[in-house]
């Protein structure tokens, strides 16, 4: 039996609401609570396919989005590609429920609908805020208030996946005095709590260092081989190439959605990153 989850053009959607509720604090409909630290210890799932189908958005008199349509095989790593300003980051917001838009958006679970993980492409931080390393993965992941401590339901969780990007020696700094590798790092701790079956990344690379890099790679080789479906913002083509099952090409349609091999040459993305594109490939 599967389950369906269709965001027509309500600002609100189940999607969203899953996402959110993740991010304060409250309750939802966990099938996992714990990640692990290892790969292959990683339980295995069947991440949702997502369907996008004439999708749309409009603000003022701005075409941000033109009847995008292509599939997200469940269990992929899916990449969106494309210029600044194509719309990559508002179809996102439109998955999450963060944006109004014409046409559907569809996921389709194998079974309940699963956990929805986020990494967001940058978070920044006061210097002088006096919220450290636990205390944000504490305000993310569990229902305890921050400031009482890392609950013993979530604890062992967080210090896993902290280990997991590198993270665990620095639980104690502030968020601020962390170098943007550094915080970007624990964006995608947080992003593995509850464990998830759909992950949302947007340019999750653009921050990291080299050994940043090789922590995001092997985790991305993690959630492949777990079954995670990926949905996966990024500029950096090499690693694209290397790394994901399928690509899109988008700026403000889709101009082509094949694999990287078939996508990623110079005649298509020479047409992907024009100023005006010409046409659909």
């Amino acid at each position: 039996m599967t389950s369906k989850e269709t965001i027509s053009n309500e600002l609100q959607s189940p999607v969203g609401a899953s996402l959110l509720a993740k991010a304060s604090g409250q309750p939802t409909s966990l099938s996992n609570d714990t990640p692990h630290s290892r790969a292959s210890s990683l339980p295995q799932v069947c991440g949702p396919t997502l369907d996008f189908a004439g999708v749309c958005l409009t603000l003022g008199r701005t075409t941000i989005l033109d009847n995008v349509t292509f599939q997200v095989q469940p269990g992929s790593v899916h990449a969106l590609v494309g210029p600044n300003g194509g719309g990559k980051s508002s179809l996102i917001k439109t998955l999450l429920g963060q944006m109004p838009h014409q046409g559907q958006l569809s996921l389709q679970w194998p079974g309940e609908p699963g956990i929805i993980g986020y990494v967001p492409q940058a978070l920044e931080f006061d210097r002088g805020l006096p919220m450290t390393v636990d205390d944000f993965m504490a305000a993310m992941c569990q229902r305890r208030p921050a400031f009482l401590g890392l609950s013993k339901r979530y604890a062992g969780a967080i210090g896993e996946a902290l280990e997991r990007v590198g993270m665990q020696d620095k639980r104690k700094r502030r968020m601020g005095a962390l170098s943007g590798g550094e915080r970007q790092r624990v964006l995608l701790a947080q992003g593995l709590i509850p464990a998830p079956q759909l992950l949302v990344l947007d340019e999750p690379m653009s921050a990291l260092d080299e050994a940043g890099i090789q922590v995001f790679e092997r985790l991305l080789g993690d959630w492949r081989a777990a079954g995670i479906t990926v949905l996966w913002i990024e500029h950096d083509l090499e690693a694209v190439g290397r790394l994901a099952s399928r690509v899109t090409g988008l700026n403000r349609r889709v101009l082509f959605d094949a694999t990287p091999q078939q996508a990623l040459t110079p005649e298509r993305l020479l047409t992907l990153f024009s100023t005006h594109p010409r046409s659909a490939a």
